[in-house]
């Protein structure tokens, strides 16, 4: 802000009309240069200059009164402010939160994986292209959703898929305890909640947790979790279930039998529930079930019960780490005793090692899979696969990644995969 010396202003005010006079003479002097005005033109010109003058006088002298009342004014608002201030702050002392957009209570996120895999079928291909949308209702309830594009281009004969696989409403009872209604991610295994490319090592993720899990693996319904101040937490959730295939080389093949909400049939639904244990820094360990009473919906010719069991337990020390991980299926009816697919199971091992780089975060990591989905006959059906690989993360949410895989099926050709990945989440 300008300020004004009002006890200067009457030596002031003859040297600012002097200024004022000689600037207008000089503008309007100039185009006269070759014809010189008459006496009575130069006379209106001075007349005009005095008023000018005058005017200006009085507004200088009207400043101070001027100043006074603004002074006034600005009083007035900074009461106004303080008095707003107050009762703001009085309602969110009460819990209620002041107006605001729509935008400010909605937010975006999202990751993707671009692999390469030489060796048997040399493809390269963009898996994933993912985009979170969430927002807040209130501070009590909001809404979550999850939009993915498979490989790169869906359509008829191509192919990728676009999926939706989250989009639920949750619900705060409680400080601890949550609850959630919609399409969601089943509180099971290691990577099925959590499965963003930054999250874990090696470019595929693990055979074991794609097949007898399986990930990624949603289902729609309702939800309840708790957690505790000792470490302790439970899900349990009431949801619609498989469909697995009764012939063919699928058959009972659980990967096989999500049907990801899309006009599912629904009569008979499923139960999971989990109890996880997180009191000790680094240390995850946790157990899930699920039970459905017919993995075929009543379109098969038997009741087709199954029952889920799974552990896992991730833990991580300083740079050492190591995951592992058991799932098991049990099948009841005739039909999968008879080609063995009544017991199906897997599990994994993957001990990893992560340091500082003169370029960021390394990690190191060597993982053992196997996995049988006809345990209960006498051939031998195990898959093994042996996994060594690098992780480099130049930013905490991006990584490069490679490994290379030896693969030993049961019933195909073995073979050596290099696996190369760029990953991000945001």
């Amino acid at each position: 802000m300008t300020c004004f010396n009002l006890a200067s202003r009457q030596q002031t005010a003859p040297r600012f009309a002097a200024f004022l006079a000689a600037a207008w003479g000089s503008v309007t002097l100039a185009p006269a240069a070759q014809e010189l005005p008459s006496a009575e033109e130069m006379w209106r010109i001075i007349q005009a200059q005095q008023a000018q003058i005058e005017n200006l006088n009085a507004r200088l002298d009207g400043y101070e009164s001027e100043t006074s009342t603004t002074t006034e004014q600005i009083a007035q608002v900074d009461a106004k402010v303080e008095a707003t201030a107050a009762f703001v702050e009085e309602l969110q002392g009460e819990g209620a939160r002041p107006a605001q957009g729509w935008f400010q209570r909605t937010q975006l996120g999202g990751y993707g994986e671009l692999h390469l895999n030489i060796g048997g079928n040399d493809v390269i291909d963009f898996h994933r292209w993912v985009m979170f949308l969430s927002h807040d209702f209130s501070e009590n309830i909001r809404f979550m959703s999850e939009v993915e594009l498979e490989h790169s281009l869906a359509g008829d004969g191509q192919p990728g898929e676009i999926e939706l696989e989250q989009a639920y409403i949750e619900f705060d009872l409680a400080p601890e305890t949550r609850a959630k209604a919609g399409l969601f991610l089943l509180p099971v295994g290691i990577l099925n909640e959590t499965h963003e490319p930054p999250t874990f090592f090696g470019v595929e993720r693990n055979r074991v947790e794609g097949e007898i899990i399986p990930t990624t693996w949603w289902e729609a319904g309702a939800a309840l979790s708790h957690r505790t101040e000792q470490g302790l937490a439970y899900d349990f959730a009431i949801h619609s279930g498989l469909n697995v295939p009764t012939s063919g080389g699928s058959a009972f093949r659980i990967r096989s039998g999500r049907q990801k909400v899309a006009q599912a049939l629904a009569s008979d639904p499923a139960v999971t529930g989990r109890i996880k244990y997180t009191a000790i820094p680094g240390l995850e360990l946790a157990l899930t079930g699920q039970w459905q009473q017919d993995l075929t919906q009543g379109t098969f010719s038997e009741t087709v019960d199954a029952t889920l069991f799974t552990a896992h337990a991730d833990w991580r020390r300083g740079p050492f780490g190591i995951r592992g991980l058991y799932a098991r299926w049990d099948l009841g009816g005739n039909a999968p005793v008879a080609i063995g697919a009544d017991e199906q199971y897997g599990f994994y091992l993957e001990p990893s090692y992560r340091f500082e780089s003169a370029i960021g975060p390394v990690g190191l990591f060597v993982r053992y899979s196997r996995y049988d989905r006809m345990a209960g006959d006498a051939i031998g059906s195990a898959n093994e696969f042996y996994d060594v690989g690098v992780n480099y993360w130049p930013h905490e949410r991006v990584v490069l990644k490679a490994d290379v895989q030896f693969t030993n099926f049961a019933s195909a050709t073995d073979d050596e995969i290099l696996n190369l990945g760029v990953g991000y989440q945001f």
